[in-house]
């Protein structure tokens, strides 16, 4: 790395501080967040209180199904993925050795670790440091305090570049720089562990997505190594890695951020799920909305897989834990190729027994709590996943993808999207006699993993979505809340609004109408009070939030 842009980052580092600490207000009143008051000059008080949103679980699995050199693999990949935490880190809060080290409070600094930063990722990003500020919108991926109408006005050819920050040189001019240059000495550390494992692996397919991801690392330069990952059919390991989804990016969700999953496939699970994503062009075709919308055909070279994950490392491990993957992001990869869509097993069932179940015994009513079951749970996050192949990818306005319309808008709407649809395509499934069960048990589940995930807030994106659909579904009279205060599907109106819901969305994002989205955030992704006074309840209740994990080589017994 050259000096300019070791200079370069040294400035942007203390303009984040010094905007941070700017902008603090530490007058000592009381906020209300999640039913408690916090005193804003008590960080141990509002640790004490918030710390115990989340259970911890420890990552295992059978290492017995691997063999004795993916055994040997396991310990690098999750070196690799350690050095992407590390990355995560410097762009979500690149002042992160600084804050720990004036915190004494092992809780405090447990609280700060799980949340990458300074900022409640399950409250809103609230600050719970006295002396820091609002969470800027942009991380640290552009110059603190910049505009969007600065940054949009420039000439700069990568100004919405996903593998690229936005800093200013010593002439104040904006200037681009590329990951690969700005954390090179890292990259270059993990490309060489994927390609130790590379050295070792037995499968075929694995290899070669080791060797070139190890050099898309260094060069930003990911597409080889997607279609390569695609390609991997009969390997038991598995590892996501690098710069990857834009959730951290609010100013523009065009910059992605570093994180890590290391994945052993359950290969007995995954058979089970192989036949789904073949039935994806027929579900198109029968979308609720009008056929302008739905021409495009879906790819069905895709895999749906069941893994147990053994490490989770930056973006997709802050604040709530992702229990399942749709990959690659790369929509032209999309339409050619599909993707991969990956159920996380263990942390899924780890979430369905220690919160979704608990939540459900509190607020689904009494005579549907019998309709609360692990399969459909597993199913409604399943098609999720698979409902992302779903929709529009590219405008029918002239607009481009739908992704670069909406930009910042994009994120919470096709995850509602991949909410509503997924529901749809379970309802169709069941119909065509392709998936087993009640609808009841899926629709009320569904209910139930709703309230589950509007706990994490409408500060990001799944949360958006949540209170959504939420809204949506009230207002259509898909549930109602009874006068025990708890909710009761309406299963017949539960289906009709699911339509009403996915032919809005779909909607939406084929005109890339970049306004309505603003406009239908405002107006449905809130949570009204007497939904925050239920969810309280459960917070009273000692009902965990997330989970975070005990994890790693120590916690598997490899070395």
């Amino acid at each position: 790395m050259n000096k300019l842009y070791k200079s370069t980052i040294l400035i942007s580092a203390v303009a984040f501080t010094t905007g941070l600490l700017s902008a603090c207000s530490n007058n000592g009143k009381s906020d209300t967040t999640d039913g408690a008051i916090v005193q804003k000059d008590s960080l141990t008080d509002y640790v004490a209180q918030r710390l115990p949103i989340y259970e911890r679980v420890k990552l295992t699995t059978n290492l017995n199904q691997l063999s004795v050199n993916d055994r040997k693999i396991l310990p690098l990949l999750i070196q690799a993925a350690e050095i992407m935490d590390e990355l995560y880190w410097k762009q979500a809060y690149p002042q992160r050795d600084s804050l720990l080290a004036t915190i004494k409070d092992e809780k405090t600094r447990d609280f700060v670790n799980i949340n990458y930063g300074p900022w409640d990722r399950l409250n809103n990003d609230k600050p719970f440091v006295s002396g820091i500020g609002t969470k800027p919108e942009g991380a640290s991926f552009y110059p603190y305090g910049i505009t969007k109408a600065e940054i949009e006005k420039s000439d700069m050819a990568d100004k919405f570049g996903a593998y690229s920050v936005i800093q200013k040189d010593s002439t104040g001019k904006l200037i681009t720089v590329p990951y690969h240059v700005l954390f090179a000495s890292e990259l270059q550390k993990a490309s060489s562990l994927l390609k130790q494992a590379a050295l070792i692996a037995e499968d075929a397919g694995l290899k070669k997505y080791l060797n070139l991801r190890a050099d898309a690392l260094v060069t930003d330069n990911f597409t080889a190594s997607d279609y390569a990952w695609l390609d991997m059919k009969s390997n038991g390991l598995d590892i996501i890695i690098g710069p990857i989804e834009n959730y951290e990016d609010k100013l523009f969700n065009a910059r992605t951020s570093y994180e890590a999953y290391v994945l052993i496939k359950d290969k007995e699970w995954s058979k089970r799920l192989a036949k789904y994503v073949k039935l994806l062009p027929e579900l198109q075709k029968n979308l609720p909305v009008a056929t302008k919308y739905k021409t495009e055909t879906p790819g069905t070279d895709s895999e749906l897989n069941a893994y147990d994950v053994v490490y989770y490392a930056g973006d997709c491990n802050a604040g709530s834990k992702t229990i399942a993957v749709n990959l690659p992001n790369d929509e032209k990869i999309q339409q050619e190729k599909g993707t991969r869509r990956s159920q996380l097993k263990n942390a899924m069932q780890a979430k369905f027994d220690k919160i979704l179940v608990p939540i459900s015994k509190e607020l689904i009513d009494a005579e549907q709590q019998q309709y609360i079951k692990f399969d459909a749970f597993f199913a409604n996050v399943m098609f999720h996943e698979v409902a992302h192949g779903l929709g529009i990818k590219k405008t029918i306005t002239g607009k481009g993808f739908v992704r670069e319309a909406l930009k910042e808008q994009y994120s919470w709407l096709e995850e509602g999207k991949a909410d509503i649809l997924g529901l749809y395509m379970v309802t169709g499934l069941l119909k065509k006699g392709e998936l087993q069960g009640d609808i009841k048990d899926y629709y009320t589940t569904f209910m139930a993993g709703i309230l589950r995930s509007v706990r994490f807030g409408v500060s990001e994106a799944h949360g958006k979505a949540n209170m959504q659909c939420f809204n949506y579904f009230q207002e259509k009279g898909a549930f109602e809340r009874t006068a025990k205060g708890t909710y009761k599907v309406n299963f017949e109106k539960f289906a009709a609004a699911m339509n009403d819901l996915s032919a809005f969305i779909i909607t939406l994002q084929g005109n890339g109408d970049k306004v309505a989205v603003e406009k239908a955030q405002k107006e449905k992704a809130v949570i009204s009070s007497t939904l925050q006074q239920d969810l309280d309840r459960l917070t009273k209740k000692n009902i965990p939030v997330d989970v975070v994990f005990e994890q790693g080589v120590d916690v598997l017994g490899v070395k």
